[in-house]
């Protein structure tokens, strides 16, 4: 296929979960083209930990859970709570079997259920605390071949692959407090990707490895992609879209699209007016850890042929390290569970459960700035045992000492006490002695009465086994203590599109758009102001795509 004004049944315009609407589609018969705005394809997935929110799925009973789709529909309705309409959720239940069962038709991955990585909210009724997370076994990339270099680098490239999924971050970053389950899996993955490399292969997990299987399979399909291709209008005649206009190289180029086009561009992470118009005009520019891509052009597009847009005020919220200058922030995923650590905000006081999953705790920042206490500052504190026990900042294994650059920039402080680290990160020294001594004499007792931590299965996950009677809770008593400042990130927006359980967009009288559907974090978030489980967002994405599909191929 050549670059010029052309027609197909089906264009998708991103290439992260719309892979898997190019994927259901070809095997529907449809003829499917993939354009892709950056030089590279996979997107926000390929940038994320890789993990799929699969309800009531094979996967899942084959690993031996006992997950049922009306256990899971009373699990999204408790915590969706209305915030999206409920036929979403129920559309997504129920075509996850099928969606699975056509990613492993189409592409040579490999899936697997983690095991105890709880729902984000278990105690909810239908809740699960062993989790209904899967991930894809790590992926050979090599099979790409020459197309390999077209694949979205992740967070952060490694000289030397160590191929880690979800399920084998939680031990590796407790190697050194429960080693006979750490080493093993470091040992592993280790021997996996240096053995890799001497056999020819290279492997990835995550979101590399899961972006890379989807793209073998549409190399597989010879559904052609078109990178470096920007939308920049949709074609429409008032009532239906007939296909769009791209920017490719220095000509703009008509494709008709016969049976629909699907919008699959990602949220609007670096569109920094848009995120400060609708969300908050305190959030920090860029320090999304979304696709530089991603900057709501499926958004704009749609609302110019009249799609509705809702949630615009939602994203995956992420806290992390604060970056250092012309860099990302560091994530920070187990860190804010494991004993010896507390969050404090500018006046020395704790704010949230620690433990809490990363969307809610961003939502509860942006709660407080909209009641008039916004928190202008936060600092992770902990003590020289955490630090010598935990992984820190993805790069920071157990002893590392903090880098120089970290404490040059101002983003990390050392002190011998908890009073003078209290003066450094330069937080009231009365309230941050009280905040300390009460964390510390709870904490002692396994107790958080102030905000919960450790209640919640989901919290304990990420917690110390070792520590008694409450994984996520230990006092800080012995010093060096130390502070790092945060910021809130987020792994992508997920407000956007209005579309309704076919994935197809609405208008703001509700109705449909005849040949437009919108996926993943173009549209407005399936499960409304909530995140299910780790994998909600890409689950949501590539189901949707399959329903999208099955659609637009049963449309005349």
């Amino acid at each position: 296929m050549t670059p010029h004004n052309t027609a197909v049944d089906l264009l998708v315009i991103g290439s992260g979960t719309g892979m898997a609407a190019a994927l259901a589609a070809h095997e529907l018969g449809l003829s499917v083209l993939i354009v892709e705005k950056s030089s590279y394809v996979g997107g926000s997935t390929a940038r994320s930990g890789g993990a799929l929110w699969f309800p009531a799925s094979p996967v899942l009973a084959e690993g031996g859970a006992h997950d049922t789709a009306e256990r899971a529909a009373t699990y999204l309705d408790a915590v969706v709570a209305g915030s999206a309409p409920r036929l979403r959720s129920t559309a997504f239940v129920n075509h996850v079997p099928a969606t699975v069962e056509m990613l492993r038709r189409t592409t040579p991955l490999r899936f697997f259920w983690a095991r105890d990585y709880s729902d984000y909210h278990p105690e909810e009724q239908g809740g699960s605390a062993a989790g209904r997370t899967c991930e894809c076994h790590p992926f050979n990339t090599s099979i790409l071949g020459e197309h390999r270099g077209k694949l979205q680098p992740g967070v952060m490239e490694a000289s030397v692959p160590v191929p880690t999924t979800g399920a084998d971050y939680r031990w590796m970053n407790l190697v050194a407090r429960v080693p006979r389950k750490g080493i093993p899996v470091f040992a592993k993955r280790i021997a996996q990707g240096v053995g890799g490399l001497l056999l020819g292969r290279r492997y990835a997990a995550g979101g590399q490895g899961l972006m890379a299987g989807l793209f073998a399979g549409v190399l597989r399909a010879g559904i052609p992609v078109w990178t470096d291709t920007a939308l920049l209008r949709l074609d429409s005649d008032g009532d239906r879209v007939r296909g769009a206009v791209v920017q490719r190289g220095d000509r703009e180029v008509t494709i008709t699209a016969r049976r629909g086009v699907v919008l699959a561009t990602g949220g609007f992470d670096h569109s920094m007016d848009m995120r400060w118009k609708f969300q908050s005009e305190s959030l920090g520019a860029n320090h999304s850890l979304g696709a530089r891509a991603n900057t709501g052009d499926g958004i704009r597009a749609a609302q110019e042929v009249g799609a509705d847009i809702g949630l615009m005020d939602q994203a995956w919220w992420f806290p992390a390290v604060a970056p250092l200058p012309g860099k990302e922030p560091a994530v920070m995923l187990a860190e804010r569970s494991l004993p010896g650590c507390l969050i404090v905000d500018h006046n020395g006081r704790r704010f949230a459960n620690e433990s809490a999953d990363y969307m809610s705790f961003g939502q509860r920042l942006l709660e407080l700035e909209r009641a008039g206490s916004p928190v202008e500052a936060m600092w992770i504190v902990f003590d020289q045992q955490y630090r010598n026990s935990y992984v820190f900042g993805a790069t920071l294994f157990p002893r590392m000492k903090i880098p120089r650059a970290w404490y040059d920039e101002g983003i990390a402080k050392r002190a011998d006490s908890l009073a003078e680290l209290g003066a450094q990160i330069g937080v009231p020294a009365a309230q941050f002695t009280q905040t300390m001594t009460r964390f510390n004499e709870n904490a002692s007792a396994g107790e958080d009465p102030d905000f919960g931590r450790g209640r919640s299965a989901y919290d304990r996950y990420y917690g110390d086994p070792t520590i008694t009677p409450n994984p996520n809770l230990r006092p800080l008593l012995q010093g060096p203590f130390y502070a790092v400042k945060m910021v809130l990130s987020d792994l992508g927006t997920c407000g956007g599109i209005k579309a309704d359980e076919r994935a197809r967009v609405l208008r703001e009288d509700g109705g449909v758009i005849d040949g437009l559907y919108a996926i993943g974090n173009t549209a407005a978030n399936a499960f409304g102001a909530t995140y299910p489980g780790a994998g909600a967002t890409i689950a949501q994405g590539l189901v949707n795509g399959y329903i999208a599909a099955r659609d637009a191929a049963g449309r005349d």
